[in-house]
C-alpha cells in the first residue's frame, strides 16, 4: 500500500504545483493563452483568464490538501503504533 500512496502523493503534488504555476502565470501574463493557442474567446475582456486563474488555484489548493493528507498517512504507515486513518 505504501508504494501506491507514494505515487499518488507525487502525482497530486506535481499536478497541484503545475496548477499553481499556471494560475500565477495567468495573473502575471493574462494573454499567454491567446499567445500559445492562438484563440481569443473572450475578445480581450479578461473574463476567461480570471475563470482559469480561479479554477487553477482551486485545483492547486485541493490537491495540496489531499497531498498533505496522503503524506501524513504515509508517515503514519511507517510509524508503529499510529492509526493511519484516524491519526
Amino acid at each position: 500500500m505504501a508504494p501506491q500512496l507514494r505515487i499518488r502523493f507525487w502525482a497530486e503534488s506535481v499536478i497541484g504545483g503545475a496548477a499553481a504555476v499556471l494560475g500565477l502565470l495567468t495573473i502575471v501574463w493574462r494573454d499567454w493563452i491567446e499567445a500559445i493557442f492562438g484563440v481569443d474567446p473572450d475578445h480581450h475582456s479578461g473574463t476567461l483568464e480570471w475563470w482559469i486563474v480561479g479554477g487553477l488555484l482551486v485545483v492547486a489548493l485541493v490537491l495540496g490538501v489531499v497531498a498533505r493528507a496522503d503524506w501524513r498517512r504515509l508517515i503514519a504507515l511507517r510509524s508503529p503504533g499510529i492509526d493511519p486513518v484516524g491519526g
